[in-house]
């Protein structure tokens, strides 16, 4: 009898509970998990409804980190980038937002913008890259703002060059509109930009983190920029539910990983860029190419449930996780994935890891 997709699910499922070593996202048990938390927990009182205690602390230092005068911690980047454009259009006058059509605003949020803020939703372009000026420029009318996400994960996490970024941040400034960056991943993109954090976000009004993915964070999100525009943004929190009584184990989390693993970005993106090139020799393509920050997508000449049956028989008799669920490609016959550089995969050889993958196109 064939094997179907619901077969292979069931099998990776339990293939990856059974797994004692990650390529990137290793299974970490919670009760391990909460005893982590209180090794690095700074602080001795917890907040209430985000005021003092690990929460104050971080956002004061996320708004250090990049250069902002005020910076508030929320559950998700979803409510962060909501509230934040809700501000933007109140005070517009406008619902009018330009972003790219594979933003995570459109693509992840259930039409969230239209839906809760009736915002109307101008679109620069919906090709896999950056927007550019004239793309902008052609978008007629009062904006209440611009987003651009660094890097666009939808598009394959491509990111501008330095250069045009600041030359698109100088064309919002001369229409008078501001720019929004959702930087769910901006911590990875400083070593391609070349370019501190602060820099980077000097070249905005308002700035959206992320702390649950690289980071390895619980959870939550931070936004940062001027402090009359976060004042606004927590009275958005407080409406859409999100000022819990209490956000300590997430912000506990999230201080971890500003000490621990934001200082491992240059490591995780020259490792991303070597495992690159190694995967490419064993038959794979990747995109970008180079790689633009620690994570990319690898292509594989197979169809996805040929390579997707071998990963998963991998699994099985190795107990390694290397790599997620594989997806058809818009190529017929090939498939892909995305591949995420993080603090774990510094432990396996780039050898190691070509070998283990060309295995997956040689079975």
């Amino acid at each position: 009898m064939a094997t179907t997709s619901d077969d292979l699910k069931a099998r990776r499922k339990t293939a990856a509970e059974n797994c004692e070593r990650w390529l990137s996202h290793p299974r970490v048990p919670v009760p391990d998990r909460l005893r982590q938390l209180t090794e690095v927990a700074c602080e001795d009182s917890a907040d209430v409804y985000g005021n003092d205690g690990d929460v104050a602390a971080l956002e004061q230092e996320v708004a250090d980190l990049l250069g902002k005068p005020a910076a508030v911690f929320m559950p998700t980047g979803i409510m962060a980038q909501q509230s934040v454009l809700r501000v933007y259009a109140d005070r517009a006058g406008t619902d009018r937002v330009a972003v790219h059509g594979l933003s995570h605003l459109l693509v992840h949020e259930l039409n969230a913008l239209e839906e809760v803020h009736r915002l109307r939703i101008e679109r620069m372009t919906s090709e896999p890259r950056q927007p550019r000026p004239d793309e902008l420029a052609a978008i007629p009318g009062k904006l209440a703002a611009v987003t651009v996400e660094l890097p666009l994960r939808d598009g394959g996490f491509v990111l501008p060059t330095w250069d045009e970024l600041v030359v698109f941040a100088e064309s919002c400034r001369e229409r008078g509109v501001p720019l929004h960056l959702d930087g769910a991943r901006l911590w990875e993109s400083t070593p391609y930009l070349g370019h501190s954090l602060a820099e980077i976000a000097a070249l905005a009004s308002t700035v959206y983190v992320s702390f649950y993915k690289v980071l390895g964070g619980l959870s939550g999100a931070a936004l940062a920029g001027p402090e009359d525009v976060i004042a606004e943004v927590r009275r958005w929190q407080r409406r859409l539910g999100g000022n819990l009584y209490t956000l300590f184990p997430y912000a506990v989390s999230a201080r971890e990983g500003l000490r621990t693993v934001l200082p491992l970005m240059g490591d995780l993106y020259q490792r991303a860029v070597e495992l690159s090139m190694a995967l490419q020799s064993e038959g794979f393509r990747v995109f970008p190419e180079p790689p633009h920050t620690n994570s990319f997508r690898v292509y594989a000449p197979q169809a996805a449930d040929t390579i997707e049956t071998a990963a998963v028989k991998r699994m099985e008799t190795t107990r390694e996780a290397i790599c997620g669920r594989w997806q058809p490609a818009d190529v017929p016959g090939w498939s892909w994935i995305e591949l995420v550089v993080g603090p774990h995969t510094l432990e396996w050889q780039v050898d190691e890891v070509a070998k283990a993958f060309g295995e997956l196109l040689r079975h």
